[in-house]
């Protein structure tokens, strides 16, 4: 299993935000995208994620996203800024109804190691930024999904909690999980490998072409 990247470039709103990156990740392998606000990075996992267009080529295991996006997202578990829980719903039901879309398993393991088992029956939306996103988080864990793509993960976290995603982190690679992680902090891993962003400061001529907005399909 190996997530490869060759010459991806993304538009958002007609203007060039990613250009010429290709990278690798292998299984076992956590990569930390690293630059300041406005590099790229969100647009990068988002359109790895298949949420956005891209041009370049983007497989993981072999697999062209372009080509076949459903195989692809079905190897992948997105975390972005939103936490993507139901707010009607307790803690405990949110993550059930996720482990039940993903078919995954270790919903006990991920309520304990997520310290979620004290706020199961806690209606989700009267749980602080911080449990939120716990809540978020837990539901990788319950995915049984190779590649995680994860935008700013600890976001809101404590320094404990924040050691103990980086666990979890470690255990998902070591079983041959992936990671792309983007990120301003050291998560404490052994030595991560880092792709290094910069925002893009040329202007694209052509960009109207490239941005389904501004492009004749709206016309």
């Amino acid at each position: 299993m190996s997530l490869r990247v060759e010459n991806l470039r993304c538009y958002r709103a007609g203007r060039l935000v990613v250009s010429g990156l290709s990278f690798q990740v292998a299984a076992g392998e956590a990569v930390m995208l690293r630059g300041p606000n406005g590099a790229g990075k969100s647009t990068v996992l988002r359109a790895l994620a298949g949420m956005l267009q891209f041009d370049g080529t983007v497989e993981l295991d072999g697999v062209s996203l372009a080509k076949d996006r459903d195989t692809v997202q079905e190897k992948i578990a997105y975390a972005g800024h939103l936490d993507a829980i139901k707010p009607q719903l307790t803690v405990e039901e949110n993550l059930r109804f996720w482990a039940n879309l993903f078919g995954g398993s270790g919903f006990d393991r991920a309520m304990q190691d997520f310290h979620l088992s004290e706020l199961a029956d806690r209606p989700a939306h009267t749980c602080s930024a911080g449990q939120k996103r716990r809540l978020g988080l837990a539901r990788l864990a319950v995915s049984d999904r190779p590649l995680w793509l994860l935008d700013e993960p600890t976001v809101s976290l404590d320094v404990e909690t924040t050691a103990r995603f980086a666990e979890i982190l470690r255990h998902h690679c070591a079983a041959g999980g992936m990671a792309l992680v983007a990120t301003h902090i050291d998560l404490g891993l052994d030595a991560p490998r880092e792709i290094r962003m910069a925002p893009i400061q040329q202007a694209d001529p052509d960009h109207h072409r490239h941005d389904a907005f501004l492009g004749e399909v709206w016309e």
